[in-house]
């Protein structure tokens, strides 16, 4: 399976501007792509069609043979992208408003969108954490980067691909790509049911609480910054909103990752698989108090396939509800899938993991509010781990 491994790059003084100076000219050039590609095409350009109308334009502003090719791909993705995002209905029924935005104007690129680079343009040294990378003012070499052991051992044994450099918040970035082998899967001798709350972010059948109290409190200190930002009305006021945003996210992000290597982490030690319940549209089919409406907002919507299951307990939710493989990966990837939450009408469980807080909810094996920890993160971790701890969690 393929998975993506990130390296910050640490770029001296003469190198740093050339960077960015060829990402913001890629991303303009496939801007101008394709405005040219919408007005002779639509939504249907292709590669081939795109490569004899923009290749010579490309090569004449500077840019090489690979990094001409692989802006007219990326030209041609997005199209076909949202071809099938209009296909599948996500941007609406026919004559739906953002759907009739994203039809009748070409796509852009943002100025530090990611741009792609493959093994001609980019080489590695691991060794040295060294890169040599292809800019419009020539070959840039010993491009120092940063990143965990872990993910330079990733590198050095599975890298195979394109890499994609991007930049955020004024930092560089790329993107690897690596090709590990897929874990062996192994029919589970029984399932373990996870509900998903707003106040206990994940009740597993076994009983373990994952409480968010620690998390409410931050999410509640945030909105009173958030307010008093936003009073200000100013231009650094607006960027530092958008910070705090990410800050957010970013914590919420993390919370998540620790319940959820709690939670597979179990799965993993008693051979069994993960039950979740899909609650999408949870939005559309239930309406809250107007002081209840920020906390349901910041609950994502729901994206997973898996089929609804219609029991109230956790033990035939599990029964009835689809597996997941006891694996970290999967753990994660179900923690980062989008639901709602739990007591709403019409809904009983959702995956592991919270991205935020909301109305208190009860569910089997869950413990009472004065049986509940007062600090921590789950019954079985009553205190927060040590930042030092390598995974941030604790061993269930």
């Amino acid at each position: 399976m393929k998975l993506v491994v990130q390296v910050k790059l640490l770029p001296d003084a003469v190198q740093a501007p050339a960077l960015e100076s060829t990402l913001h000219a890629a991303n303009k050039a496939a801007t101008w792509v394709s405005a040219l590609s919408f007005e002779h095409f639509g939504l249907t350009g292709s590669v081939r069609e795109l490569r004899k109308l923009c290749y010579g334009e490309l090569k004449a502003q500077g840019f090489g043979a690979q990094a001409a090719q692989h802006i007219i791909k990326r030209v041609a993705d997005a199209y076909t992208t949202l071809r099938a995002n209009i296909k599948a209905g996500n941007l609406g029924p026919p004559g739906a408003q953002r759907r009739r935005k994203a039809e009748s104007r070409p796509v852009t690129f943002r100025p530090e969108a990611a741009h792609t680079y493959d093994d001609r343009c980019l080489s590695w040294n691991y060794d040295a954490q060294t890169v040599s990378i292809w800019t419009l003012d020539g070959r840039l070499k010993h491009v120092s980067f940063a990143c965990s052991p872990g993910a330079l051992k990733q590198l050095a044994q599975s890298r195979k691909g394109e890499t994609d450099l991007m930049m955020r918040d004024g930092k560089l970035f790329l993107a690897a790509t690596i090709d590990v082998p897929d874990p062996e899967v192994s029919e589970p001798k029984g399932f373990l049911g996870v509900d998903r709350g707003l106040t206990n972010l994940a009740t597993t059948s076994d009983g373990d609480n994952h409480t968010g109290r620690r998390l409410g409190r931050y999410r509640r200190w945030q909105a009173r910054k958030r307010a008093e930002l936003q009073a200000r009305q100013t231009r650094s006021a607006k960027q530092l909103l958008k910070k705090r945003a990410r800050r957010e996210a970013r914590h919420a992000t993390h919370i998540n990752h620790i319940i959820a290597k709690t939670v597979v982490a179990v799965a993993q030690r008693t051979e069994r698989g993960l039950a979740l319940e899909e609650l999408r549209g949870i939005r559309e089919r239930v309406t809250v108090p107007r002081d209840q409406r920020a906390r349901q907002s910041a609950w994502p919507p729901s994206t997973s396939s898996a089929p609804s299951s219609s029991t109230r307990h956790a033990e035939p939710a599990c029964r009835s509800s689809r597996w997941i493989r006891p694996t970290p990966r999967s753990a994660v990837r179900a923690a980062a899938t989008p639901s709602a939450p739990t007591g709403a009408p019409g809904t009983t469980s959702a995956v592991v993991g919270a991205a935020s807080l909301g109305r208190p909810t009860t569910s089997p094996g869950s413990t009472s509010p004065r049986e509940r920890p007062r600090r921590g993160y789950s019954s079985t971790c009553p205190t927060r781990p040590p930042r030092s701890a390598g995974t941030g969690g604790c061993d269930p």
